[in-house]
């Protein structure tokens, strides 16, 4: 009986530290533009395999940067740059872009920008509005949210300076392993079709 109590905690603070694990890599990854692999599952034996993994993904990633998957053009001079569309095996996928603001003024994002989800708004600026769009299986896709109702994606960004570039990250579920083409929305700027790899 003690043992199930206590397997039932060790879920419980698990799933809360999957949680917070996922926003700290998406925080990570979305600061460092590139959108690594999550190799937290493997056991600790594997550190050598692991680290190898890690450095064969640097080549795709290259490639990225000097095609990004979609380019969409936004008020004020604003362009996102999608570098990355990555699967990975939680169950995510993780879009990193780059927001550039292209004029000679600073632009202010809209607060369109974060959706009009109740749980999402009230915890400021965001892309909380953005979606994914599987049009074969007429799906859409939402931010993902924590357990608190954060969006997991970059917050904060209020406004873009002139020629400025700002790197963000958005958490989205992972359509079905035979979708590999979305349609990626986000309020106020126009949508493309990205690919999604892994």
């Amino acid at each position: 009986m003690g043992s199930s109590a206590m397997s039932m905690r060790f879920t419980a603070k698990a799933r809360r530290g999957m949680v917070a694990m996922a926003l700290a890599v998406g925080l990570a990854v979305g600061v460092a533009g590139c959108g690594g692999g999550d190799t937290d599952d493997k056991k600790p034996e594997a550190s050598a395999s692991v680290s190898k993994s890690r450095s064969s993904q640097a080549s795709p990633q290259e490639g990225q940067s000097a095609q990004p998957l979609a380019e969409l053009r936004g008020p004020e001079g604003l362009t996102l740059k999608v570098l990355s569309a990555q699967r990975d095996s939680g169950g995510f996928v993780t879009i990193n872009a780059q927001l550039k603001n292209d004029s000679g003024k600073d632009a202010v994002l809209s607060s369109q920008l974060t959706g009009n989800e109740t749980e999402i708004m009230k915890n400021g600026q965001s892309f909380g509005g953005a979606t994914l769009v599987d049009t074969k299986a007429k799906k859409r896709y939402y931010v993902l949210r924590d357990t608190d109702g954060r969006p997991l994606t970059t917050v904060g960004v209020q406004s873009v300076k002139a020629g400025d570039t700002v790197p963000i990250f958005m958490q989205f579920p992972a359509p079905p392993t035979g979708t590999a083409e979305v349609d990626f929305q986000l309020p106020t700027f126009s949508s493309a079709p990205i690919k999604i790899s892994g």
